[in-house]
């Protein structure tokens, strides 16, 4: 009895043939179809080199997400959780589907043969301009595509503004550097191969108008393939993966709660992940103002400074390794707790880091303490005038003290000489009590392993290298030397 040619067996073994991954089958055409919607031509830059200095006209920057996965994975799921349980928040939701390139006549004359699953079908261009100009606080009109057509539609679009979260969702999101780069977290959702075709036949036959057989042959020509060969291999550039996509609750509540942590920081510490501001209170934010006016006391100035120094100083002791310790209770009770790092030592940046070193010795009894002095001179501040280190101090802990970071020039070659010296980059914390944008990055590109503990985060640096608003000249105004 012959096999029935409308069975479901007969169209997959029929359809898979050799396997494919370009953007045609037969390469009808070589290169990719034109958009019938203009896009930018401009080279982009990545996130790290096009971040604008802090900037206090700027709009505030949003937190991008980048969620991936294959056709049907349960991307659109995942997303929706997500901006429910961000309520509070302003959220927008881009998909990439809405940047197809639309076909052109003959390709529509044989669009059983163009793969909709591979990189070149949409308009990255156009889909970077988007990502960009919502970063910038810019609204965007966002393309509406007609599956059944296959045209982008002329006579509406979708407006889209710009919000505190932005969600980026398609199967090749992770696929363009250039994509991925605006991203503070990426999202892939992993589901099971059979489900994600049991989801799309549904899908694709109720809401495209499509029949089992054409999406049988479209999967296994040109989904398959290109899930192999795109999709899959972008897995690696994830930062969470949730397996079961939106019935994995835990997952998704895990992440709201990083988002809602991000959100809650300056935006270069979601741009660098080494990097804590110690969180603000209203006290926190009257003892800046208090030591930021110029009019305030010397006696005022050193105390309020002192408090905010030890602040800093326990922040940064909490980065510190701990060990389980078990001890007895005056009352006979065991308690489970922790134990200090005992090898540890300050390095005091000569002079104004030695403003910092009380409150450290304070919170660390019987601590070391290292100096290093630099000579400063505007923004190259390079030459090493002394240094005075523990012979020992390759073996332990560095907290560098500092309270201004303005260039992060000075810092750098501390941070350097300590290194020398054979601390590990990843044993060194910097405290301080300001910094200026342009320090952090300064830093953070050369040492990404350090961590920076400070209490705010200040606007720029002016032409002279002073931090904006900032304190003043630290070292005179707490030693008394400016009278």
């Amino acid at each position: 009895m012959p096999e029935d040619s409308t069975s479901i067996d007969y169209v997959m073994e029929k359809a898979s043939g050799p396997h494919f991954s370009g953007l045609r089958l037969d390469g009808y055409l070589s290169s990719p179809p034109s958009s019938s919607v203009s896009s930018p031509s401009h080279l982009r830059s990545s996130a790290s080199s096009s971040f604008a200095l802090a900037d206090p006209t700027a709009p505030k920057q949003p937190f991008v997400i980048g969620v991936s996965g294959g056709t049907a994975s349960g991307k659109t799921t995942v997303c929706d959780m997500i901006i429910q349980q961000l309520h509070d928040h302003r959220v927008v939701l881009v998909n990439q589907d809405s940047f197809y390139r639309g076909l052109t006549p003959e390709e529509m004359q044989r669009v059983h043969e163009y793969n909709f699953d591979h990189p070149d079908a949409f308009d990255t261009e156009q889909l970077l301009d988007c990502v960009e100009k919502l970063k910038g606080g810019h609204p965007y009109q966002v393309p509406i595509y007609d599956f059944k057509t296959h045209q982008r539609r002329s006579d509406t679009f979708r407006q889209v503004n710009a919000s505190d979260v932005i969600i980026l969702e398609g199967i090749l999101v992770f696929h363009d550097q250039r994509v991925r780069n605006l991203m503070n977290m990426k999202i892939f959702v992993d589901t099971d191969a059979d489900v994600r075709l049991a989801r799309r036949i549904r899908r694709d036959t109720v809401e495209r108008g499509r029949d089992v057989s054409s999406v049988l042959e479209q999967y296994a020509k040109f989904v398959k393939p290109a899930f192999d060969d795109f999709v899959l291999p972008s897995k690696k550039y994830a930062d969470v993966i949730i397996p079961r996509g939106g019935d994995n609750h835990v997952a998704i509540d895990l992440i709201v709660q990083h988002i809602h942590t991000k959100l809650g920081q300056h935006d270069l510490c979601k741009i660098y992940p080494n990097v804590y501001v110690i969180q603000s209170t209203f006290q926190i934010r009257g003892m800046h103002t208090l030591i930021r006016d110029k009019d305030i006391s010397k006696h005022d100035f050193v105390f309020y400074s002192d408090r905010l120094i030890r602040l800093v100083v326990e922040h940064g002791l909490g980065h510190l390794p701990f060990t389980e310790k078990q001890i007895v209770t005056p009352t006979g009770s065991v308690y489970t707790g922790v134990d200090f790092c005992k090898k540890l030592c300050g390095v005091s940046i000569v002079r104004s880091g030695e403003s910092m070193e009380n409150a450290l010795r304070a919170c660390c009894k019987g601590i070391k303490i290292g100096k290093i002095l630099i000579h400063r001179d505007g923004d190259n501040g390079k030459q090493l005038i002394y240094e005075k280190l523990p012979r020992d101090i390759s073996e332990r802990h560095v907290l560098l003290l500092d309270p201004v970071l303005a260039t992060g020039n000075s810092a750098n070659q501390a941070i350097e000489l300590l290194i020398q010296k054979g601390v590990p980059e990843s044993h060194i914390i910097f405290l301080n009590l300001i910094s200026a944008p342009e320090g952090i990055h300064c830093v953070c590109k050369r040492f990404p392993g350090l961590k920076i503990v400070t209490s705010e985060i200040d606007t720029c640096l002016n032409e002279e290298y002073r931090v904006i608003p900032g304190l003043g000249e630290f070292g005179d105004r707490y030693f008394g030397t400016d009278e």
